[in-house]
């Protein structure tokens, strides 16, 4: 047991003069969480509560264009601003250039009256069905100019989806209200009144919201909530840097040679090794943890909610970072120059994260990449922490991630075994 003790004393004194090492495990992991939820939060800000800024250039002099914009209004999405009368697509065109909003809508001249003669044949229409004559109507002229939606083309396809949604939403519920209120009066002889009018357009099925969180919580996600645990994991992984140089330069120094004359084995040196740095892992999850919990509340980002299973949570961060100790000594190991493991390290952290789904969910890859992401390490991390933090699950729920996690760390245990032995240094 003394050979392991000064054994992890050594590898402590040997990380703590890794200035570098000790910069890219704390420091800029921090930095890049802090700077990455802020900009993310923004995004969720811009979906959740705040609201776009939509300019409206009405060229209809009729009823029905100023219904159509209060219903735009009253949907929540945007902040309506109505241009000056006469603004044409020039002048929204122009706005959008100068930033002054992402998106524009431009009301033809003949929308009321062209809304007005459809509404008119469709309720003659469903009169004649009825065994009814309807009013003698001209011809239609044709379909309704389209109502342009301008965009700023940096505006993300999905808001723009949203958007073009709620705009047809509005825009059928003033289609809607004019053919009701041409069937009330070719039936009834006389206006729909507006209290009627309100019932019969209000009376909708409701939309019930309902989380599949295993704590039966309406959970909201947050910046906070994903980025985290994600970026966690991250920093974790990126030991690979120190540990796996750390690797290097012991084996090009022959301390792996030397170790073979004296009356101890490297096995004792490779588990002090996954020791000292399990200890970095937890420590930086224990940092950036309290960075959601206490600081990202003070500088105006939404706060980390520590999951209720804290004993899963610890056991799931433990397990993650054996993982990532794993994988950094596995290449060190394989590479021949701290130059090696340094650059393959980074850039396949960097892909496992891609693949894994710390930067793009898992959930959209599709095809053949769908595959690729169970092999990602990093994947069975993030999916338990959010089985934690999103889904308010238990450790017991995180059991079919945890496994090939393990699997994972250990077929990396085994196969940096058998590389020492056919180096012939252990």
């Amino acid at each position: 047991m003394f050979k392991l003790w000064y054994t992890i004393i050594k590898d402590v004194r040997i990380l703590l003069r890794d200035k570098v090492g000790i910069l890219m495990a704390i420091i800029m992991p921090v930095i890049l969480v802090v700077v990455v939820t802020s900009i993310q939060n923004s995004t969720f800000e811009l979906m959740n509560k705040n609201k776009l800024v939509l300019l409206v250039a009405n060229q209809d002099t009729g009823k029905l264009s100023p219904q159509l914009i209060q219903s735009i209004d009253k949907i929540g999405m945007f902040r309506v601003k109505e241009l000056a009368k006469g603004s044409d697509a020039n002048a929204l065109k122009t706005k959008l250039q100068a930033k002054e909003a992402e998106l524009a809508v431009l009301i033809p001249k003949d929308f009321t009256a062209r809304v007005s003669e459809r509404a008119q044949a469709s309720a003659n229409k469903a009169l004649k069905s009825f065994g009814m004559e309807g009013d003698s109507l001209k011809a239609a002229k044709g379909s309704t100019d389209p109502i342009n939606m301008y965009y700023n083309p940096v505006l993300q396809e999905q808001i723009r989806l949203s958007v073009d949604g709620a705009l047809r939403s509005a825009l059928q519920l003033v289609e809607s209200r004019e053919t009701l209120r041409d069937l009330y009066l070719a039936i009834n002889d006389k206006p729909l009144p507006d209290t009627l009018e309100r019932e019969m357009l209000s009376s909708k099925t409701q939309i019930k919201q309902v989380s599949t969180s295993r704590s039966g919580d309406r959970l909201i996600p947050n910046a906070s909530q994903h980025n985290v645990p994600a970026w966690t994991i991250f920093a974790m992984f990126f030991i690979v840097m120190s540990l796996g140089g750390s690797v290097v330069r012991e084996k090009v120094s022959g301390s792996f040679i030397r170790l073979k004359t004296m009356p101890t084995n490297f096995i004792v040196g490779l588990i002090s090794k996954q020791i000292v740095y399990l200890g970095v892992t937890m420590f930086q999850a224990l940092v950036i943890f309290s960075l959601g919990v206490w600081l990202f509340p003070v500088m105006g980002l939404p706060a980390l909610n520590i999951p209720s299973d804290i004993l899963g949570l610890i056991l799931v961060t433990i397990l993650t970072g054996w993982c990532a100790v794993s994988y950094a000594i596995c290449v060190g190991v394989f590479s021949k120059t701290q130059e090696q493991a340094n650059g393959f390290g980074a850039v396949s952290i960097v892909i496992l994260a891609a693949i894994g789904g710390l930067m793009v969910p898992s959930y959209v890859v599709s095809g053949p990449m769908k595959l690729l992401v169970n092999f990602s390490p990093l994947h069975w991390c993030i999916e338990a922490y959010y089985n934690l933090f999103l889904e308010g699950g238990r450790f017991a729920d995180v059991i079919s991630n945890i496994i090939p996690l393990i699997g994972i760390t250990l077929l990396l245990q085994a196969v940096t075994v058998i590389a020492l032995k056919r180096k012939n240094l252990i």
